[in-house]
């Protein structure tokens, strides 16, 4: 079942990436804000994102968040160069490659955990503590963004929304894979907790898209949601983590693989809400100069 959850996964990754793509060139051109309700192409990317994420969550019914969660990363690749398509532009090399290093270190360290399944149990005071630790990420991130501008400001806040989609996954790996069947366990405030953090989740990603730096802000979320899901699946659901001293070296070369690229994709200049027009200046004809001057 934990090949199923990975195709499903990748399915959700893809539509999530294109859905990303189209609303992130909205948010350029309206701003994050309530504008964005008025353009329909922002709808279709919610649209095409919401069903990715739906497809995401159904894998987590199938396999274990240490699975799962990293293999969004690999939709970096796509992700970034359909952006610049809809901006009328080639991808710059920086971009690609960019992406490829991010996407490549982060699926390097999916494979240094162990992949066995685990049962998921989360206590209503883990879950607690868990969500008042995401919510200073958020506020502390969001702070440093206020303070901040380019790169570094869209860096910023999507590691606010890659924080706050990690707890999403988090939740909905501990109610779907804790179902069994048994659908009356969807009563519980954790239920509650998926549509309310996705809501802010949403919010947070217009905007870091809004300020222009797709490759970075997508990376962003990229690589902190996957982290952040890891982290929380290892310390608060019991899945396992690589222990063994020899994965210590390949850890290391794969994070900085990842930082690289993610330092690579934030030197780029921001992009425009519209591919900028060619301007033209008039050159007028020497009859015309010499009639001018007369």
């Amino acid at each position: 079942m934990t090949w199923v959850g990975l195709i499903i996964a990748l399915a959700g990754a893809l539509g999530y990436a294109v859905g990303a793509a189209l609303q992130q060139f909205e948010a350029v051109a309206e701003g994050a804000s309530l504008k964005l309700v008025k353009r329909p192409r922002w709808w279709v990317g919610g649209v095409i994102g919401f069903t990715g994420a739906s497809l995401h969550a159904v894998a987590l019914s199938f396999a274990p968040l240490v699975v799962v969660q990293p293999v969004s990363v690999a939709t970096l690749v796509f992700a970034v160069p359909l952006a610049a398509y809809l901006y009328g532009r080639k991808p710059y090399k920086a971009e690609v490659l960019g992406s490829i290093a991010v996407a490549v270190g982060l699926l390097w360290l999916t494979l240094l955990v162990p992949h066995t399944d685990v049962t998921p149990e989360l206590s209503t005071p883990a879950a607690l503590g868990f969500l008042a630790v995401i919510g200073l990420i958020v506020l502390v991130a969001n702070l440093a963004a206020a303070k901040s501008t380019g790169a570094a400001k869209a860096l910023l806040l999507s590691v606010g929304a890659g924080v706050v989609t990690a707890s999403v996954s988090t939740f909905v790996r501990v109610v779907g894979g804790g179902l069994h069947g048994d659908l009356s366990r969807l009563v519980h405030w954790f239920t509650l907790v998926i549509p309310t953090m996705l809501v802010f989740a949403v919010v947070l990603l217009q905007r870091s898209y809004a300020v222009g730096y797709f490759g970075i802000a997508y990376a962003g979320v990229q690589v902190i949601d996957p982290i952040t899901s890891v982290l929380a699946g290892a310390i608060l659901l019991g899945e396992p983590l690589p222990t063994s001293p020899s994965t210590a070296v390949p850890a290391l070369l794969a994070a900085a693989l990842t930082i690289g690229g993610t330092i690579t994709l934030g030197r780029l200049a921001p992009d425009q809400s519209r591919p900028l027009p060619e301007v033209s200046i008039p050159v007028p004809h020497p009859s015309t100069a010499a009639s001018d001057r007369g």
